[in-house]
């Protein structure tokens, strides 16, 4: 017989797993890209391929669209924009940096979550919160500017990055009526309508990879791409805003090891601390369930 623990777990599952995938993803990347495939046609092929995938299941919530088209719409240029702007952001810059903009999204995502959807705040809730943002803020923290400041083209995309995810969490938990088929096939559709436009405005050259790349970049679409999409869509759906965007924290420890084992670059003790924080606010996150305003 099914506990009652298990509304609450299922989703805390689908949140890890997902963003743990999110947090080692750059590395394919990154080989595409130096197959041929980068940037905006990159996540063209990785976004179109879930989309193309999922028709099987999701083509049947279109009429869903009728019961929120002005959120799904918003929904759709969010989603758009932060898987986009995160795919330059990871291929560009330092991996654990871009990570860490990306990851200041739980502070956007706690203050549009009470603003639109009136969410409150336990105290666990809120000191998971804090917990985790200075962790971040450890690892990122530039003692020679005195602080934790965008340089260069990857960290502000990184960072808008960052903002229109916790944009697009906040609209998922709103539009309760619509499934969560429908919600992630306008991230996906979303992706692929703002990446054509994109790719139109700027005139971007059509890449010539080799079948061998293309081929990747679709199963990496169909096989990572869709699957962690759906986690993060179920997680996000059943959880307040702020816990989800707090355990989604995850992806920088993800991303930390994965950096340190399949680069060069060296993890310092402070972001290891700071990862540590990061963890530490990610439990208590999951475990914040007081009805109780902070």
């Amino acid at each position: 017989m099914p506990s009652n623990d298990e509304p609450r777990f299922y989703p805390v599952v689908a949140m890890l797993i997902g963003a743990t995938l999110w947090g080692v993803i750059w590395y394919p990347m990154r080989l595409l890209e130096s197959g041929g495939l980068g940037g905006i046609w990159l996540t063209l092929t990785l976004y179109g391929a879930a989309l193309v995938a999922s028709l099987p299941r999701t083509a049947k919530t279109i009429p869903e669209f009728t019961r929120s088209p002005g959120m799904l719409a918003l929904l759709m240029l969010a989603a758009g924009w932060t898987n986009i702007a995160f795919v330059e952001a990871v291929l560009e810059g330092n991996i654990l940096r871009v990570l860490l903009l990306f990851y200041l999204s739980p502070l956007w995502a706690t203050l549009m979550g009470r603003l639109f959807l009136h969410e409150r705040i336990t105290r666990v809730g809120f000191a998971s919160l804090v917990i985790a943002m200075s962790g971040a803020l450890l690892m990122l923290w530039n003692p020679i500017l005195g602080a934790p400041w965008p340089q260069g083209k990857a960290d502000w995309m990184a960072l808008t990055s960052g903002f229109a995810f916790a944009l697009s969490n906040v609209i998922v938990r709103k539009v309760q009526d619509v499934s969560i088929a429908a919600k992630a096939l306008s991230v996906w559709a979303g992706v692929v309508i703002v990446g054509v436009i994109m790719i139109a405005a700027f005139s971007l050259p059509v890449p010539h990879p080799s079948g061998s790349i293309f081929a990747g970049a679709v199963a990496l679409g169909v096989l990572g791409i869709l699957l962690m999409t759906v986690l993060v869509q179920y997680g996000v759906t059943h959880m307040p805003v702020h816990r989800s965007a707090v355990i989604a924290l995850i992806e920088l420890v993800a991303g930390a090891i994965s950096q340190q084992l399949l680069t060069n670059e060296i993890v310092t003790m402070r972001e290891w601390v700071g990862g540590v924080l990061i963890v530490l606010g990610a439990y208590l996150a999951a475990r914040a369930s007081s009805p109780k305003d902070f």
